[in-house]
Formats: C-alpha cells, structure tokens, sequence
C-alpha cells in the first residue's frame, strides 16, 4: 500500500478520497487553485500545495504543476477524481514517465473508450451490443443528416469525446438537424477541443442503466448496477441501485457485458460500463446497448458501495498499489437499495441556472450520507460545478429507501445560495417515480407539476417575521397597558411582497397579519408554535431570513429607505445570470426581436446558457462583445423602452 498520495481534483471527491486514505493510513496531499485557497479539502488533506489561478485551464488542469507537486511532497500516487484529468491519457502517461502511479487505469485503456465511435467498434468485436448509428470519422454535414434520415427520426447528436451531457441535442425534425449539429459542434469544441460528432437511433422509452466494473488489468468483476434515468437535460439528477424492475436473467446478462467491456481493453482500476435500455416492455436481455465506457470512478458510486459494502476508493487504492481483486465475482452480493441524490447551488425557476453565492447555513440530516466539498461560509464559485453534496440513503427496500431520501432531503438546510432541494424533494414524491416506472424523459414530461411553487404558507411568512424583527429570542418585544405592541416590517419572496404587521403580547405570543391573513406564534418550553403546528426552522444572514420549510424559502428584508434606482427597466434589460463569458452576441442595435428570441450566449460553469429576449421590442443598445468576461447582473443588451416604440 502507498504511505503517500497525492489528490488531483477538488470539493467533494477530493474529501471523500482523503476518508479513505485517513482509513488506510495513507498520507494525502492536496491541491489548490486561488479560488480554493481556503476549502475544506485542503484543510482535510495533511498537506496542500497551490497550483494556481482560479481558471481550471490555468490549475486543476495543469497536469505538469500537479506532477511536479507530487514529487515535491514525496507522494508516490495521483489520484485523480473524476472530470479534470482524470480519463486524459496524456497525463496518464506523464504520471507514469515521472516516476509515479496514476490510480486508474491505463492510457492505452483510457484512448480505446475516449472516442466514443472508436469504442463502439471495439464493444462490438467483444460481442457487445450496441445501438444503431453512424458513427465514422466523416463529419461533412450533408453526409451526417443524411446517415440520420437512414436510421430515423428522433436522433440523438453526441460529441465523441463528450460526457456529462454537453455537446449532445436530440432532434425530432430533419428540419432542425442542421442547426442542432452546429450547436452541438460548438459546445464540444469548447468543452473537449474536439467538434466531431456521431449520430444515433433516439430510444424513445430510454432508460439509462450502468454497471459498474473493477478490473486487475487481467480480470474484471461488476459490482452489479445503477439506475440513472432521473436526467435533466442529459445531467443525472437522482442515482440508484439497483434498478427498478431488474431481473436476474437481465442483471446476468448486462453484468457480464460490462465484464467483457473492461477486459477486452485490459481494464485496471474502476470504471462504468453505461447502456441504453429500451424500458417500453419492461427489460430484457435483447433491450440495452453500449453507449460508452467512463474510465474512471463516477459521481454516483456511493450508491453502489451502499448496496455491495464495498469501499470502492479502498479497491482502487489496492489495486493501484499491486494487490489483486479484493473480491471475486461469486464473492460479491446486493443487500437492499440505495438513492442519492445530487444536491446543486442552481435557480430551478430560472431553467436550472447554476448560482454563485455564500453558503450562510448548511447542514445534513443525521441517518443520510453527505458527500460534500463545502461548509458553512464557504462560497460557490463560478469556476466550477456547483455542487453542494451528494445525499444517499440505505434501506432494506426500494420503498424504505425513497422514504429516507425524502425525509433527508426535507431535513437538509442551506442558506445564501438558491438550490435544487424543492425539486429533489418533488421527485421523491413523484407518482411513478415511486412505482419504480422511470425513463430519461420523465422529468421533462412532468416539468411543470416538479418545479411548482405553492408559496410560503402564513407560518412560513410569520417565522420569517419573527426572525427579521428579532423577536425569536424570547426578551423584550414589549406589550403596551391597552394591548400588544405593534411591529411592522416588509418582506419579498420571489415576485411577491408581504407586509407584515407582528402584534406582541409578550415575549411568548404574537400575532402575525398579513392583509386579511393572520396566525398567531407562541412559544412554550423554547419550542415556537405557528397556528398551533410546529414553527420552522429559520436562519438569518443580513438582510435574507431563509425558512426551512418547502426545502428552504428565502425572504429579503426590504429597508423601506432604499428606492430602486432600476425601477422600471423591466423585461427591456438582458443581465448576466451569473460570471461567465459572453460566448457569442446575436442582437445588433436596431433590431426587432420577438419574446424568446436568442440575443446572446453566456458560458459559465462548464454550460452555455442561452439569454432571451423576456418580452417583443427593439434592440437600443448591445453592451458587450463576443469574448467579454462579466459579472452577475451586468447589462448585456438593452431594449427600446416600450412608450419609445409606441411613438415610433
């Protein structure tokens, strides 16, 4: 076993690296951009070392700066995560030349499944069976619709070297296959350096199933399967294991296809095998396909060592080091069922925007695994992914299981950044997510029940009352000799503004009315009642009171002095959701644009994200160019005020 490794990556991996390491009793030395300086997995590991600026380009992806870091502090391995540099063969190769141990598997293994037309070719040699489409070195558009026409519509266009669902469009109409290449094309070059593309058949009752594998380099074993077919524009939402509705002739038969995968390519280390399923008759041992191998350990992995009790960072530690497989195929079992879910900083009323902001309060159920790179005070930035945590719970069965998931994910509160938890929580609720009747469009499909907003109840504005007036604490909200004592403040919540008058009656009692609404707060033995129900968890930071209730609501404080100097501007102002680069600019001064109408494309947080016009006019003024860096709420384009297209 090494004495010493070093951590190639950041945030939650990196920490979950660093616990099994601290088991071991390896030394972990950890790395750091600017924008990490102070995050926990370099306060965790036992030594860190800075590698640079924020810009992943100019750090985390600085494979000679992070080789040379390990044989500055002594480590005899790099462990690389995932994303970042870890399924790079490049670096692969230079950890090697250097002298060290690279924690996964080799270039060579790493190349044959990089390209994802080149994989399929191979999967099919070792008799696996993959999905009908084109995928040839020829990327001339005209010979691409046409190979689609072939195969019919809908189709799927994906980046060869892509993952995590960029550089992917589907395509219903052969109208639309042209301008859905040309996106698809851009976002690959941005994100992989490489624009090819293959096309294939559109399952149009697609389940997403992946078998995870571990190999000696000789020998694989799988560790049976992951259901991942929760997805939200191709990102995966909420894992688990094993699937809904597996049988064991199907388990057999998919497991051994990932076996044969991983050895066909001499695999070592961990790795995923992922299929398309055809979920439309249940499953069946002629219904899935290869779709690509991912070259190192997943994001979801937690949920398949809940159901195996294996350590899956423990065996690649082993094996790396020289040991064999600690288990063998006979040796390897499933014991109940296991969810997580993917806990992300992002505005779900706003298309699923990721969000920057300071985490104020943030803390985990007990009962539920929280895999995390972040704590309270810690800022998610808009350098990387905005992960929070990953939340997995275990049961006995897959019912017992759900339930844990939607009582952790209720229990789970954080402040200072809009998130997912209202919408991870909706899909815990979800009609056939629970009857285990899944596939990758159900999110889309039932979008608008997910993502609905019941709003803050009167207990939920109270507490948010109580906490802005200070009068949670139980001391001096005074009482006059006729009557109680009246407060006034003005809260807002998303659109809506809620004035509010607090009666006092003592420290103890309160009434709460907002227009003809009222509810009254007592408190008896430290514990606040609202209406006669326990009152909400609440946390307060400046000016924002967060109520944990709905997964968490957030309350500005209005300061009735302050007036909006931006009053009226409206719908005719395009702002900047967040820091990014301005990508591309579409909108020219005087141009007539309608509702919805592209007028730019920001690029933040490894996404581009279209900006639309919110209303019709015309354009007065562009303020940014192609290649711009901005900040969160900058003003990108401008619209005529619309008295000034009524006199025009």
């Amino acid at each position: 076993m090494f004495t010493k490794i070093l951590i190639a990556n950041r945030g939650e991996i990196a920490c979950r690296v660093i616990d099994t390491a601290r088991k071991l009793g390896v030394t972990t030395v950890a790395v750091y951009s600017d924008a990490d300086a102070a995050a926990r997995h370099v306060k965790m590991a036992d030594e860190a070392v800075h590698i640079g600026p924020s810009q992943p380009a100019q750090s985390y992806l600085k494979g000679d700066v992070i080789i040379q870091a390990a044989l500055d502090t002594g480590a005899q391995a790099i462990h690389p995560g995932y994303g970042f540099l870890s399924e790079n063969p490049d670096f692969v190769d230079a950890v090697e030349k250097a002298g060290l141990v690279f924690i996964g598997p080799s270039s060579d293994a790493i190349r044959k499944m990089g390209l994802k037309d080149a994989a399929k070719k191979l999967m099919v040699e070792a008799g696996v069976p993959v999905v009908p489409g084109y995928h040839g070195a020829d990327q001339d558009p005209v010979l691409l619709a046409s190979e689609a026409d072939k195969m019919g519509y809908p189709v799927l266009i994906k980046a060869v070297a892509g993952g995590g669902g960029k550089g992917m469009r589907r395509v219903d109409d052969p109208k639309d296959f042209a301008d859905a290449l040309k996106s698809a094309q851009g976002e690959a070059q941005t994100a992989f350096g490489n624009a090819d593309v293959l096309v294939e058949k559109y399952i149009l009752s697609p389940r997403h199933i992946e078998v995870q594998v571990f190999g000696d380099g000789t020998h694989a074993v799988h560790l049976f399967e992951r259901d991942c077919s929760l997805q939200r524009r191709h990102q995966k939402v909420i894992e688990e294991a094993p699937a809904p509705g597996m049988t064991e002739e199907v388990r057999e038969a998919m497991g051994q296809a990932g076996v044969r995968a991983a050895e066909a390519i001499g695999y070592k280390g961990a790795g995923t095998v992922e299929f398309i399923v055809d979920g439309a008759n249940g499953l069946r041992t002629d219904g899935f396909w290869f779709m690509e191998m991912n070259t190192r350990l997943q994001v979801e992995h937690p949920v398949t060592e809940a159901i195996t009790g294996v350590d899956l960072v423990e065996w690649q530690l082993r094996v790396a080091s020289g040991e064999g497989l600690p288990k063998q195929q006979d040796e390897l079992s499933i014991n109940g069922h296991s969810f997580e879910a993917r806990l992300y900083a992002e505005d779900v009323p706003k298309g699923f925007l990721p969000a920057t902001g300071t985490l104020t309060h943030l803390k985990f159920p007990e009962g539920a695994r929280a895999d995390t790179g972040v704590r309270a005070g810690d800022t998610i930035s808009p350098f990387y992914d905005p992960m929070i945590a990953k939340i997995t719970v275990h049961a006995g069965s897959r019912a017992a299981a759900l339930r844990q998931l939607s009582s952790a994910l209720t229990h789970t509160e954080v402040a200072g950044s809009v998130t997912n938890l209202a919408f991870l929580g909706a899909l815990t609720r979800h009609e056939g997510f629970a009857a285990g009747d899944v596939d990758t469009g159900l999110i889309e499909r039932d979008l608008e029940a997910l993502t609905a907003d019941p709003g803050p109840s009167m207990a939920d504005v109270g507490a948010a009352a109580l906490c802005a007036l200070d009068l949670l604490k139980r001391e001096g909200s005074g009482f006059t000799l006729w009557g109680g004592l009246n407060h006034f403040v003005t809260l807002t919540h998303a659109e809506d503004t809620y004035e509010v008058v607090v009666t006092s009656y003592g420290a103890d009692r309160h009434v709460i009315t907002v227009g003809e609404d009222s509810i009254e707060a007592t408190c008896l033995n430290g514990q606040w009642k609202m209406g006669g129900d326990r009152g909400p968890r609440v946390a307060m930071a400046g000016n924002v009171v967060t109520v944990f209730a709905q997964s968490g609501l957030e309350f500005h404080i209005v300061d009735p002095l302050d007036q909006d100097a931006g009053a009226g501007a409206g719908a005719g102002v395009v702002e900047a959701p967040m820091p990014g680069l301005v990508k591309a600019v579409f909108a020219k001064a005087g141009q007539v644009v309608k509702q919805g109408d592209r007028l730019a494309i920001l690029e933040a947080m490894k996404m581009e994200h279209s900006l639309t016009a919110a209303r019709d006019g015309v354009v007065a003024e562009v303020l940014v160019a192609d290649g711009d860096q901005v900040e969160a709420g900058a003003p990108l384009v401008r619209l005529e005020e619309e008295q000034e297209e009524a006199a025009a």
